[in-house]
């Protein structure tokens, strides 16, 4: 270490050893992991804070915003590895990425550390030797600018969610959260399926036909567009209330089935009335930027916007591609040449057009200038020669990026249209004609158009084409058709006519990639957020995805509801993307950070401060926000244990006082299907009641089967206590033997109540279908399973908070399904227990393994938990979010969560609650 002169640190592991490579002696290059100091959990604070200005936020909004942060204890040994290098060093280079976060990174590094030695800035965007030989050489000073925008970003989070937050939790549910970025995105799905929700469906018919020019066989198929002169009505000419819009004849099921019969008549002519032909010329897509590339990826990859982003930093820090977050569409001259290069190579000279194209950024808010993703180097690796080094999403992902940034070189596709028209009739005037027709039938001409596209130059379309997002009423589209050799004025033949119903749809849902495009659209957040944003609202509860499609819960219903009527502007969109042009002024230094904070949080001229908004909130009706109402006797609760109906009972007794029913939801049951004509389907189905399965012979209790809040369970019902008989006494005025009072007497206890057994069905059993003897068979448990021969102690297999398990005195084994506990027998029980507990067994059980943390030491396994996949090196264990797949952790992301895992720190334990004191009352006199 005596002759290490440089210190690099970069803020990623995977990233030390291509760069030290690339940069030789004399360098040491080290990592901070990620961020190495972050705002302090208010309770986490030192006693003396607490009570001051800090005490809230962990920020001093009293006091220039001045934030109070913390080394975690996770990071002290890094922190600490990191000084001791700084020491053998004359110098210091700060190597994290260029965006707001790397600069507030190093300037964390550079708080903390506190060097003696010359700093400098080195950055680059792509990790190859050229790029960063030259990023040694061409280093910069830190920009505050940009870490003044982070910490604001920063704090501003800090403020929004600790205000808000704690409203959500008191008047919809526990464990919400509000931001101002993840808050608007849920408002964006929910907006939608409001929108789907207040739909109505318009019905519309239609005709196409299969025609045939008489000297040459092949058939095209061509679609009716006018009957009589007027225009036929399809799906894009109703408004989502199913109104008409504008003028065209909207054709029902009995016009266009009489139509049909009169077109096929023998003596209707068919003629081919016009021809027209139109060239066409397409340009190829600009280069991926962050966003475009969550987008493409999500539609040909099916990947999410977060597996997305991971298999992009693993491809950058590996040194495959550039860095993936950008807002820039531009191309370096270097990378103008290697993808030019390629493509004449691979398609021709012709495939590449004389000038180099230029490309301008189009994004509303464009963040730091970066180059737009593309194959990092010189020369360009192509996909086929990295299948070896490359796989699965990693090769897919790389292919995706290679194909857009070589096509956006190329020249343009180019082709023509050719569309025709056929004129079929009149029709026969004595054709029978529906009553009501909404078209004419008889003596009428119905037209029909086919179109046709040739590609005459394939350009950029031989390397790349892009995908697009689902179209509304896809189903009209006639569809390109393959047109024979026609002339104007020709007779044609129909070969057949079909009849097509359709129902216009609504507003698709989002996809991953459609909301990432649509935030972009409206300036709201930033490329680098998109992926935590989606993930956010999805492990939050409030989305939920259906195949590609993004669900809102009805808790996101209740969340937004909540924040329009009380906190409108925090969930405007153009108010949430004005915050993002102001932090973009204030990263160019044309703002003031504290400025800012101090309009936001306390006010201004243009906008109510959160504080004003906070502190004059007024009574917040907690059952009216969390209430739909479906139809006027008809209202959709949001509880404590999920979404419900509630209806008045229509069989109460006249002048009784109606008490509402009560009806759950089917989970997998979508807000905009929620109908009235749904909800009152759910509400008249039969109530599911106790059911008496019959006698349990050993005790002659009744055993019934129930539908608790808790699932289905079965129980024995106890038999009512008889009457304790009382003595008769005797008048001792009148000597006449009376009965005795039966009211108890005053401070008799009562005889405890017998609590009967229950058991909770297997997650595999059906209530409908219990029987007597299953239910004894769960009533019976914990069942022993026999006797260890060694020991003579008695196994039992049973069910648990945690799942199916054995038992032998203290020793348990976990069983492999609940059905085991009836199936499994002594030499099976035997067999389990003669398997290591931990070790062994378990270690077997790794999904997938990893190097070692570079923290702990220690290797990184993923495991299948009672709570679902997680990571852990054997002393810290993080648990994997649910919109993250075991297949797309990486080496990267595990060490992230660890990392997440350790700066949260460890849970505070459970507060026993104290047992409650006895009260007794002082009587004061009463003055006279």
């Amino acid at each position: 270490m005596a002759d290490v002169k440089k210190l690099v640190i970069v803020e990623s592991p995977t990233k030390m050893k291509s760069i030290a490579q690339y940069l030789g002696d004399g360098y040491e290059v080290l990592s901070s992991v990620g961020h190495i100091r972050d705002l302090i959990e208010p309770k986490n604070l030192p006693a003396e804070l607490k009570k001051g200005p800090l005490g809230k936020f962990s920020v001093d909004v009293e006091n220039g915003f001045e934030p109070y942060y913390v080394v975690s204890d996770s990071k002290k040994k890094t922190v600490a590895e990191l000084k001791r290098a700084l020491k053998n060093a004359d110098e210091l280079l700060l190597a994290t990425d260029e965006d707001r976060e790397g600069e507030a990174i190093a300037w964390h590094l550079l708080q903390e550390l506190k060097p003696k030695v010359p700093v400098r800035r080195m950055v680059f965007h792509e990790i190859t030797k050229d790029a960063i030989q030259a990023a040694k050489d061409n280093t910069r000073e830190l920009d505050t600018a940009l870490v003044d925008a982070q910490e604001t970003r920063r704090i501003l989070d800090r403020l929004y969610g600790y205000e808000v937050s704690p409203v959500l939790w008191r008047k919809v549910g526990p464990g919400l959260s509000a931001g101002r970025v993840q808050s608007a995105a849920t408002r964006l799905v929910v907006d939608r399926e409001r929108e789907r929700l207040a739909f109505v469906s318009a019905e519309y018919w239609d005709l196409l036909g299969r025609f045939a020019p008489e000297a040459s066989g092949s058939s095209f198929q061509a679609k009716l567009v006018r009957v009589g002169g007027e225009k036929v009505a399809n799906g894009s000419n109703f408004d989502d209330l199913g109104r008409l819009k504008g003028k065209a004849v909207v054709l029902d099921e009995p016009t266009v089935r009489a139509l049909a019969d009169a077109l096929q008549a023998d003596d209707v002519r068919r003629t081919v009335t016009k021809l027209e032909t139109k060239p066409w010329s397409r340009k190829p897509s600009a280069p991926f930027t962050t966003s475009t590339l969550q987008q493409e990826a999500g539609r040909k990859l099916r990947l999410s916007a977060r597996d997305t982003m991971r298999v992009a930093q693993s491809l950058y820090e590996n040194g495959y591609i550039t860095y993936m977050r950008t807002d820039s569409v531009a191309l370096s001259q270097q990378a103008v040449n290697a993808a030019r290069t390629q493509a004449t190579k691979l398609y021709g000279a012709d495939s590449v057009p004389d000038k180099p194209r230029v490309y301008v950024g189009k994004s509303k808010n464009a963040q730091e200038a970066h180059e737009a993703i593309r194959p990092s180097g010189e020369v360009f690796r192509t996909p086929s020669e990295l299948q070896s080094a490359l796989r699965g999403s990693e090769h897919a992902l790389y292919d995706l990026i290679w194909k857009r940034t070589v096509a956006s070189q190329m020249a343009d596709a180019k082709g023509q249209t050719a569309t025709v028209t056929i004129e079929v009739g009149p029709t026969r005037a004595d054709a029978p004609v529906p009553e009501g027709a909404t078209a004419p039938v008889a003596s009428t001409i119905a037209e029909f158009t086919a179109s046709g596209t040739v590609i005459t130059f394939p350009g950029y379309r031989a390397a790349y084409e892009e995908g697009r997002d689902e179209e509304r009423n896809a189903d009209d589209a006639s569809g390109e058709a393959k047109l024979p050799k026609l002339t104007e004025g020709e007779q044609i033949g129909l070969d057949e006519l079909e009849v097509k119903g359709h129902q216009t749809s609504p507003l698709p849902r989002y996809t991953e990639a459609s909301l990432v495009k649509r935030l972009e659209e409206l300036g709201i957040g930033r490329p680098s957020t998109f992926a935590s944003i989606i993930s956010t609202i999805i492990d939050r509860g409030y989305v939920t995805r259906r195949g590609q499609a993004l669900v809102p819960s009805w808790v996101a219903f209740s969340v937004v509801r909540l924040l329009e009527e009380h906190f409108g502007d925090l969930v405007e969109y153009d108010f949430t993307a004005e915050m993002e042009d102001d932090l973009d002024r204030i990263a160019a230094g044309e703002a003031d950070r504290v400025d800012w904070l101090n309009g936001f949080y306390f006010g201004s001229d243009h906008h109510r401060g959160l504080r004003q908004v906070v502190d004059n909130l007024g009574d917040i009706d907690a059952r009216e926000i969390n209430s739909v109402t479906i139809a006027p006797d008809i209202t959709l609760r949001i509880g404590k244990y999920g979404p419900y109906l509630e209806t008045v009972d229509a069989d109460a007794a006249a002048g009784a006082e109606a008490s509402p029913r009560r009806v759950n939801l089917p989970e997998d049951l979508a807000p905009d299907e929620l109908t009235e004509a749904k909800a009152r389907e759910l509400i008249e189905a039969p109530v599911q009641g106790d059911r008496v399965l019959g006698e349990n012979p050993a005790n002659g209790k009744q055993v019934v089967v129930k539908d608790g809040r808790f699932g289905p369970y079965v129980t024995e019902l106890e038999p009512e206590p008889p009457a304790e008989a009382a003595e008769p006494t005797v008048d001792p005025a009148t000597g006449e033997v009376v009965d005795a009072p039966t009211k108890p007497k005053r401070g008799a206890k009562k005889p405890a109540a017998v609590k009967p057994r229950t058991a909770s069905l297997f997650k595999s059993m059906h209530i409908e279908e219990v029987d007597l003897d299953t239910a004894l068979k769960l009533l019976d448990l914990p069942r022993t399973v026999g006797v260890d021969p060694e020991s003579g102690v008695e196994i039992t297999a049973q069910n648990g908070r945690y799942g199916p398990y054995l038992k032998k005195d203290a020793d348990t084994r976990t069983l492999p399904s609940e059905d085991a506990i009836f199936d499994i027998d002594l030499a099976g029980a035997l067999e389990l227990f003669a398997q290591p507990k931990y070790g062994a067994r378990r270690a077997s059980s790794a999904l997938k393994e990893f190097d070692n943390d570079p923290v702990s030491g220690k290797p990184i396994k993923v495991k299948d938990g009672r709570f679902g996949p997680y990571v852990t090196d054997g002393t810290t264990n993080a648990t994997i979010p649910r919109a993250e797949s075991v297949e797309e952790i990486t080496f990267e992301r595990a060490v992230e969560l660890l990392q997440i895992k350790r700066d949260k720190g460890p849970a505070a334990p459970r507060a026993k609650k104290a047992p409650a004191k006895k009260t007794t009352t002082r009587k004061t006199a009463t003055k006279k």
